[in-house]
């Protein structure tokens, strides 16, 4: 496809992402992606956003479509992978319960507009408009978002403190006995007649919990609101890479010498090490099955990053492609991640689907894009919010990788961590009160 672009110097990248957020208000479909300044993220953009349909596929398509459907179009992809698209690519598996938020299994539409910032630099990539027309509407728009004072979301958790102990204990029973190593086991809580701007709701839970792989996107009536600091996979040229995270610390922002010790408690626990280099294992094993022999390595193993509620233990694997892949194949070797999975990843998969207690839906799966040269970046669907217009349903899942090491309460208290950034936007306490929606 031809596309108009133009480039435009801008003085305040921040005030004109604000901007953008606004705008893409008007569009039924759009993707919004922001690094928030993370170098480590290795990003092409600060900013890429895009909105409008030219063409999609996925609402009613089988994921094998994909191919073709990509394969014909050398522009930008934006769209989705849920979870629950393993139904597809794993034989045997099938969900019974109905996602919170009816996200299709995966969507991908060829934006009208695109527009990235990178260097002071604002470029509109347009296949049916003035880049010069869409870049005044840009202007034209508000310069900041705040909640409105009418937002309302009364969270209720899915299951009770001592459901979830029981099942953690159940879990350590298969572990023990062998069934497998790691499971990543999750929970979900749910505001029912939530009523909010997601708009303006992202724009303060990025300003809560900026990450490097956030996103917010819009799919007609269904919203995510996303603050990830996880990569999925990365695409460049014949190169691949993965970056799953396993090592969770709540940090002390008030005392710094007290904030370093816990980096350095993170990085020296013998527990979270363990958790880390099970899913390096199995990201490497993975890799093996659509990378060169000898090509596959972990670039990084145990880096200790920080982010405004916790710090993080991320590795990262990468590998060079063999010759010819589809994109379908590279996600029969990779999806689900294995951070959101556990090891082996099948017979976790399995265990999840008879213990968790809710349909992950897009949790859990990802969010990215394909450039016109083929190469793409996806995220991992974690520290999120998701809402339903039509239902005024508002959800979010967190979880946490349960090994032998694991104590229940413990992990409960590491998802109300993960958690606190979205509670936060909404004056609550995941989990308080304990009723629950059982």
């Amino acid at each position: 496809m031809n596309r108009i672009t133009k480039y435009y110097r801008i003085n305040d990248p921040k005030l004109i992402k604000q901007q953008i957020i606004h705008w893409l208000n008007q569009y039924a479909v759009c993707c919004f992606f922001d690094n928030h300044q993370y170098q480590h993220a290795q990003h092409n953009f600060e900013m890429l956003a895009a909105a409008g349909i030219v063409s999609e596929t996925g609402k009613n398509s089988v994921i094998a479509d994909i191919d073709y459907w990509l394969a014909e179009r050398n522009d930008w992809i934006f769209g989705h992978l849920n979870y629950n698209l393993k139904n597809q690519l794993f034989k045997g598996f099938n969900s019974d319960q109905k996602a919170t938020i009816p996200f299709p299994e995966f969507y991908f539409f060829q934006p009208e507009v695109v527009c990235t910032i990178q260097n002071a630099t604002l470029s509109i990539h347009s296949a049916t408009s003035n880049p010069d027309d869409i870049f005044n509407q840009i202007q034209s728009m508000p310069a900041s978002y705040t909640i409105p004072v009418q937002q309302t979301a009364h969270f209720i958790p899915g299951i009770s403190k001592e459901t979830y102990c029981n099942i953690i204990e159940q879990l350590l029973q298969h572990i023990h006995r062998g069934d497998c190593y790691e499971i990543n086991y999750c929970q979900e809580w749910i505001a029912p007649n939530a009523q909010i701007d997601p708009f303006a709701a992202y724009r303060v839970l990025s300003k809560v919990s900026p990450a490097p792989f956030g996103a917010f996107y819009k799919l007609q009536h269904l919203y995510l609101l996303c603050s990830s600091p996880e990569r999925y996979l990365l695409k460049k040229g014949n190169r691949l890479f993965s970056s799953p995270i396993k090592g969770t610390i709540a940090r002390n922002t008030n005392i710094p010498a007290i904030d370093e010790a816990l980096k350095q408690n993170l990085l020296q626990s013998a527990k979270e090490r363990s958790e880390n280099v099970m899913i390096v294992d199995l990201v490497r094993n993975d890799f093996s099955r659509i990378c060169k022999a000898g090509t596959v390595s972990v670039t990084e193993l145990f880096g200790i990053y920080t982010y405004p509620q916790v710090h993080q233990m991320i590795s990262t694997i990468t590998g060079q492609l063999k010759n010819n892949l589809t994109f379908t194949e590279i996600l029969k070797a990779t999806f689900p991640m294995g951070s959101m999975t556990g090891a082996p990843k099948e017979r976790v998969m399995q265990l999840t689907e008879q213990y968790e207690c809710f349909n992950r839906g897009l949790y859990a799966g990802s969010v990215g894009y394909f450039t016109p040269e083929k190469d793409f970046d996806f995220n991992v669907v974690i520290r999120s919010l998701q809402y339903d217009t039509q239902q005024q349903l508002l959800s979010y899942a967190v979880g946490s990788g349960i090994t032998a090491g694991s104590v229940p309460e413990q992990e409960y208290e590491e998802c109300l961590l993960k958690a606190s950034a979205m509670a936060a936007l909404f004056n609550t306490r995941p989990g308080y009160p304990v009723t629950t929606a059982e």
